[in-house]
């Protein structure tokens, strides 16, 4: 029986913060080798980080991650791991993993297959490497083979599949199967979307059985550049058989995961089944020599145990809270910022902002415990002084109600309710006199008065910009993010006031629905994550229906009569922009979707929909950045593009109008 313990570590790294990024890996290194540990596989490029974007083509920093490298090799001790860094090499840029043994470098495997669609870019800076091409290179002034490389030590063999190698039809890792490979190491940068663990925990055992290998899967943790939100989630198999899996969302810097395999039973496995390589393929099954003494292990018994919240019915809620409480965390922390601001409107958005900050504090200081909390948190001033989650979620938050004329009690009451429950600082800021001066003055530059029935979208938008500065200035007496609040279902229509409640920094649910933010507010209220529980404050927001509160009182405004029933807007916009369909064709999808609502009706919305579509992408261009949380992204910088002028589809629509009236014409 000959077993080997290896393991795969999730890094919270940062683009080109090189320190920060070492000093991460040499704790995963430490931690490995007082684990007993023989191969270690980091994230894919963790030296220099993922999302380094163009900066991936200067050659400065191509030195300097080489450099960084310089430094970690002579720390790897008695470890075989893999270090991603961007390599060039004959006018090419490669995305690449070296494997380091024991203080040296031996080589290095690089990315088949790029990643390029919805949020990655890889083609865009990196080449594929050829397969079956090996090929010397230099790196640390030293020659060594690179490429699609099989490493071998005492007669184990290692080989890659970097991220997307795993992702596409014809993996990698079949070809390596063929050349004898025992352990498949997957060093990945795989972004968080709901769901997608799933598909993560199939492939790795799909690839482990299928390849009769031991396999082992590390990825990236939290919020890396600003949009991404990295999960972790490492995973080892074997043979069809899960060994271990890290919980996912950690706040920690590191996480180190590891299981034993019996590589005679991998070994077996392949004796026994038919694994042949391609015929036209070049031989490259030659290994990479070098000597290294695997430590004894032992065999362990492995029960994976996945926490409840994975298990249960409401995977997708649990998945935003820690998604988006882990995203903001990490962007406080890495933009140095001194806490959030919020504008507090009483209403469901706002609410869902706010919430989720009480919740990063909640998961955060259950996990980390205080003292590792308030280190990361060195930005806030005065962070020390907190010895209970209220008393930091007080320093951190700072939430602010803005009344107007048209303003409320019962969104009043709502926004103060919600802000007491999760022990924000509160603020009222009355700006109806900012309004009223704003207003006046244009009226006596225009020479006449302005009236709700000819300048109605004018009044409405000076209100929403008016309490902007108000809320900036707050902001920035303490250096803190000012957090949007804008959903995605408003910015698909445009149902928002650019420089109004679009104003802040960071506009952490624009990736997400209003129809799933008002049922998820819904299961905070009453159940709640898994270890924080409800918070029934929330009911004074949930029993509103959602509305600007910008037309005075009588004209009883709501967001769903100025747009459509959201669950309908809902449902167009995925048919329209997730799966591209033309007018007719989404008219068609929501009759028999939605039958409760006359031909008329319908025709009507889908017709506002796609006109609001076309004219508001000039808005969509400027929002404040968002996380991505699925595939239904409309950021026009990382998944959707639409030209900022087009022809709106007014062709589509007179011919989806003319065949309505063609199909309701008697015979």
């Amino acid at each position: 029986m000959k077993l080997v313990k290896v393991a795969a570590a999730a890094l919270n790294q940062t683009p080109l913060a090189w320190d920060a990024n070492r000093a991460n890996i040499l704790q995963a290194m430490n931690a490995a080798c007082e684990a007993g540990v023989s191969v270690l596989c980091l994230p894919e490029l963790c030296i220099s980080g993922y999302g380094c974007e163009d900066a991936f083509q200067s050659p400065g920093v191509q030195k300097m991650a080489e450099q960084v490298l310089g430094e970690i090799l002579p720390h790897t001790g008695d470890l075989i791991v893999s270090l991603g860094l961007p390599w060039f090499h004959d006018r090419n840029l490669y995305n690449a993993a070296c494997l380091a043994v024991d203080g040296r470098l031996v080589g290095l495997a690089c990315k088949q297959h790029l990643a390029g669609d919805g949020i990655h870019y890889e083609p865009r800076w990196f080449k594929p490497w050829p397969r079956g091409l090996v090929a010397t290179g230099t790196v640390c002034e030293e020659n060594v083979p690179a490429g699609d490389v099989v490493f071998e030590s005492n007669g184990l063999r290692i080989g890659f599949e970097i991220c997307e190698d795993a992702w596409v039809a014809e993996r990698t890792g079949s070809e390596l199967a063929a050349r004898g490979v025992d352990l498949i190491l997957n060093p990945s940068a795989s972004h968080f979307a709901f769901g997608k663990q799933d598909i993560r925990r199939r492939f790795v055992l799909d690839g482990s059985r299928a390849f009769n290998v031991g396999y082992v899967y590390a990825n990236l943790l939290g919020n890396e550049a600003g949009r991404a939100i990295y999960d972790g989630g490492n995973m080892i198999a074997q043979a069809g058989q899960m060994l271990a899996e890290q919980p996912r969302f950690s706040f920690a810097d590191v996480q180190l995961t590891s299981a034993v395999i019996d590589i005679d039973q991998t070994r077996t496995g392949r004796a026994t089944r038919s694994v042949a390589a391609d015929e036209e393929t070049p031989d490259q099954a030659a290994p990479i020599e070098f000597s290294f003494s695997f430590p004894t292990a032992r065999l362990e018994t492995t029960d994976v145990q996945l926490p409840d919240w994975e298990q249960g019915q409401n995977v997708k809620h649990e998945e935003f809270a820690r998604a988006v409480a882990l995203g903001l965390l990490d962007y406080l922390r890495k933009s140095r910022s001194g806490g959030f601001v919020v504008s507090l409107s009483g209403g469901a958005d706002s609410a869902t902002v706010a919430t989720m900050v009480w919740l990063l504090v909640q998961l955060a200081w259950r996990e980390l415990g205080r003292d590792r909390l308030v280190e990361k948190l060195a930005s806030v001033s005065d962070v020390q002084t907190a010895a209970l989650p209220e008393h930091l979620v007080a320093r951190l938050l700072t939430c602010v109600y803005q009344a107007s004329a048209n303003s409320s009690q019962t969104t009043r009451t709502a926004a103060r309710d919600v802000a007491q429950a999760i022990g924000a600082r509160f603020l009222e800021l009355d700006v109806e006199g900012i309004i009223s001066r704003y207003t006046t003055m244009v009226e006596q530059a225009i020479g006449r008065s302005l009236d709700w029935r000819q300048d109605d979208l004018a009044l409405q938008n000076i209100q929403a910009r008016s309490r902007s500065p108000g809320v900036w200035l707050l902001a920035n007496l303490t250096g803190s993010l000012l957090l949007a609040t804008s959903n995605r279902s408003e910015a698909a229509v445009g149902y928002a006031t650019m420089d109004g409640d679009t104003s802040g920094g960071l506009s952490p649910i624009a990736g997400i629905d209003k129809a799933f933010l008002r049922e998820w507010l819904r299961w905070i209220e009453t159940t709640g994550v898994a270890e924080i529980g409800p918070l029934p404050a929330l009911q004074a927001v949930n029993v509103q229906q959602p509305t600007a509160e910008l037309r005075p009182p009588q004209a009883g405004q709501t967001d769903e009569a100025d747009l459509m029933p959201y669950p309908v807007l809902d449902a167009i916009e995925r048919a329209a922009i997730r799966d591209k369909h033309a007018p007719r064709e989404v008219f068609q999808f929501m009759e028999v979707k939605f039958p409760e609502y006359t031909r008329g009706q319908m025709a009507d919305w889908v017709e506002r929909f796609f006109r609001l579509w076309s004219r508001n992408q000039w808005k969509r261009e400027r929002y404040a950045p968002s996380f991505h949380l699925d595939d239904e992204n409309l950021d026009p910088k990382t998944w959707c593009r639409f030209p900022i002028l087009s022809g709106g589809f007014r062709r589509e629509l007179a011919e989806l109008r003319a065949w309505l009236e063609e199909a309701d014409t008697p015979e």
